[in-house]
This record gives structure tokens, C-alpha cells and sequence, in this order.
């Protein structure tokens, strides 16, 4: 349904953002979604995921941020080149492991159409290295969060959740694969709930799910 959409297709428009391997990006593109992939945008030219996005007929396009004097130089390109992307269409633009911290304008920007996956179970261990905090924090359940993106980094409306529980033998590596899966799994639920328009923010900034939303597509817990 997604490779081969033109751009005036009527399925929604999606933008994907990423800055590594593409793991994320990959689960989107084969979870057989009802939306059009405009574009999948990188501010790195070695992402691994780009060739994902090309093997599948979807424009790419690389934008150095070190080409730019400032991180407003660079976010107003980028946002520009999203627009174009999303075809005058108020699409979702979707943070798959794009590595930068966004200004306060680009945020504002696309409010209430950007969403990001972060590797914990925010509020806790927004930043880096979650994995490892967690482990040394001695947390019995960690996991994933998908949220709108704020200024604010890691700190937005909260969409979905899956959990996994952390088990005596873990490390860093065993426990970030865990998650991982549940990843692949949590985002393109929740691509899919908002391109069927069952999910929004309301004035209060309270995510809202469509009552014919199954609740399990976005709350996982451990077995």
C-alpha cells in the first residue's frame, strides 16, 4: 500500500526522520500502513535506513547539519524541506532515531504532528543511554514510550507504552534488544491509529484515543 503511492494519493502523508540503521523505519515500512511516505530525511549521509527508504521507491533526502551556522539555520531547512515532502498536506512527521535536539520554532512548527519513540518509560530516563540507567537505577520493568513531540525534550503528551521486565541477568545489550522488539511493534500501532483519525490532542494537550482504538495497541505490558 505504501511503496508506490503518488504524490496525490489520498492516503495521509508521513515524513520520517532518522540519523542511523533505520530499525524503526523498517518495521513502519512493512507494517502494511494506509499512509504515503513522502519522504524519509536524514542529517546523515551514511544512515543505513535511507537504503531501506530507496529500495522501496521513497524519496530521500540528506541534510548536513554541519553545513549550517546554527541549529535554527539548520531546522528551518529541514522544516522546509518537510512541507515540500508532505505536499501542502498537514501530514505526521515521524522521529525514527533522528539524533538532534530541536528548537523551540521547529517544534512549534509541526505541534500536535510530530511524534518520536524513546527507548524508556517516560517520564523516567528521558535523555541517553536509558538502558544502562535503568540497569544501574535497579528498575524491575523498563520499556518504550511513543509521545508528541514539545520543546522540551523527551517531555511531550504521552501516545503509547510497552513495557518489558528487567530480568537478574541483563545487560545493557540484552535489555535494549528487548525493548527494541516491543518498538517494532508499538510504533506502527500508533502510525496506524492516527492515519485511521483516531488519535489527537485535545485544548488540554491530553492525547485522545477513538473509543474503537484497541487499548492494547498502545499500552504493553510484560507477560
Amino acid at each position: 500500500m505504501t511503496r508506490d503511492d503518488p504524490a496525490d494519493s489520498p492516503l495521509p502523508a508521513v515524513v520520517v526522520l532518522i540519523s542511523g540503521r533505520g530499525s524503526n523505519l523498517a518495521a513502519l515500512l512493512g507494517a502494511d500502513l494506509p499512509v504515503r511516505f513522502g519522504a524519509v530525511l536524514s542529517n546523515r549521509a551514511d544512515a543505513v535506513g535511507l537504503q531501506l527508504a530507496q529500495a522501496r521507491g521513497i524519496p530521500t533526502q540528506v541534510l548536513d547539519h554541519r553545513s549550517y551556522p546554527d541549529r535554527e539555520a539548520f531546522d528551518k531547512v529541514l522544516g522546509d524541506a518537510i512541507e515540500t515532502a508532505l505536499g501542502g498536506s498537514r501530514g505526521l512527521v515521524v522521529l525514527a532515531g533522528f539524533m538532534r535536539i530541536l528548537t523551540a520554532g521547529f517544534t512549534e512548527r509541526f505541534a500536535g504532528r510530530m511524534i518520536n519513540i524513546h527507548p524508556s518509560l517516560l517520564p523516567s530516563f528521558t535523555g541517553l543511554h536509558t538502558h544502562r540507567r535503568a540497569l544501574q537505577a535497579g528498575v524491575r520493568v523498563h520499556g518504550c514510550s511513543v509521545h508528541f513531540v514539545t520543546a522540551e525534550l523527551d517531555h511531550g503528551p504521552i501516545i503509547g507504552q510497552a513495557a518489558v521486565p528487567v530480568l537478574a541477568d541483563d545487560d545493557e545489550a540484552a535489555l535494549a534488544a528487548r525493548v527494541l522488539r516491543q518498538e517494532h511493534q508499538l510504533y506502527p500501532r500508533i502510525v496506524r491509529a492516527w492515519a485511521e483519525g483516531r488519535l489527537r490532542l485535545d485544548a488540554g494537550q491530553r492525547v485522545v484515543l477513538d473509543a474503537l482504538v484497541d487499548q492494547a495497541a498502545c499500552l504493553r505490558v510484560p507477560a
